[in-house]
């Protein structure tokens, strides 16, 4: 899964933020990709509003 921070980090909550900076997503426009299994999807729909997925 290709993930990518397309909305800024400022003034989420602080388990938000960490869980952005647990996918290697720091700032905008930060792309990763990441295994599709259910612990990165529990964490992409904690951020999806921050977040734009795309399968790889």
């Amino acid at each position: 899964m290709k993930i990518k921070l397309v909305k800024s980090l400022i003034g989420s909550k602080k388990d938000q933020i960490a869980t952005a900076n647990a996918l290697g997503l720091k700032k905008i426009g930060d792309e990763t990709t990441q295994p599709d299994n259910e612990a990165t999807k529990g964490k992409i729909a904690k951020i999806n509003h921050l977040v734009e997925v795309t399968e790889a």
